[in-house]
């Protein structure tokens, strides 16, 4: 299990993410933010993101991008091609995230993934089906 998450994301949604989660959750020391400025190139990107991961003792480092085939991801999926122990899930949202600190508070794997999908409701459709 990781010690350490880093989000990244196009512009500071990732930024924006952990202190959203902070607000729910209070200060997470373990999750760190990459943020690709519309000033920066891949390089810049990939130069922050090292940076980042020399702070975390993981032997695998877990990321959540924002989206898949854009430059963070893609900066991050060139790196694991080239064998660094990266774990990457792309698509991004606060419940993800807030499943992530929740999994390190009880010493659980956590279900990210699902945790993400289960945060995208149409609220309109459940309030109409439950009037039925």
């Amino acid at each position: 299990m990781s010690k350490d998450l880093i989000l990244i994301s196009h512009g500071q949604m990732a930024a924006g993410v952990k202190e959203s989660c902070e607000l729910i959750m209070g200060p997470q020391e373990h999750v760190h933010a990459v943020c690709l400025l519309p000033e920066e190139g891949p390089e810049d990107f990939e130069v922050k993101f090292n940076k980042e991961i020399e702070a975390c003792n993981d032997d695998e480092i877990l990321v959540f991008a924002d989206l898949m085939g854009g430059t963070p991801a893609n900066t991050i999926s060139r790196l694991i091609m080239s064998g660094k122990k990266i774990h990457l899930i792309v698509g991004m949202n606060l419940a993800m995230v807030i499943e992530w600190v929740n999994s390190q508070m009880v010493g659980t794997e956590g279900a990210y993934v699902l945790a993400a999908k289960n945060g995208i409701v149409d609220v309109n459709n459940f309030l109409a089906n439950m009037k039925k």
